[in-house]
């Protein structure tokens, strides 16, 4: 497993509840967590909108922390955000718009 030292993006936009895309067009998913889907046989528009809207709240137009720890099977970097000093994945989940992804949460010290 690959972990970088803590480096500053700007993100540019969100597609989703854990998906972002920074100003230099680096596709970021959020390490840890999962949130609704916005399409597909899984998709449950209302929550994963409401995701979306609060991920976007946080940090979009700013400059994040970010620890890069893998790029996944689509080429994104999966990485954990951070804003003022707090991890974007725990807000997600303290605020019910993302549940831990037990499969994956190993990568991220604060889901133990």
């Amino acid at each position: 497993m690959l972990i970088a030292a803590l480096a500053s993006v700007l993100i540019s936009s969100c597609y989703d509840g854990d998906t972002c895309r920074s100003n230099t067009g680096e596709k970021i998913r959020l390490a840890c967590i999962d949130t609704p889907e916005l399409r597909g046989k899984r998709a449950n528009p209302v929550p994963a909108k409401a995701a979306r809207d609060y991920l976007r709240a946080l940090v979009v137009g700013r400059e994040v922390s970010i620890t890069r720890i893998m790029k996944d099977r689509y080429g994104r970097t999966v990485a954990e955000l951070f804003v003022d000093g707090s991890n974007v994945q725990q807000q997600l989940v303290a605020a019910g718009h993302a549940e831990i992804y037990w499969k994956y949460a190993h990568q991220c010290g604060w889901t133990r």
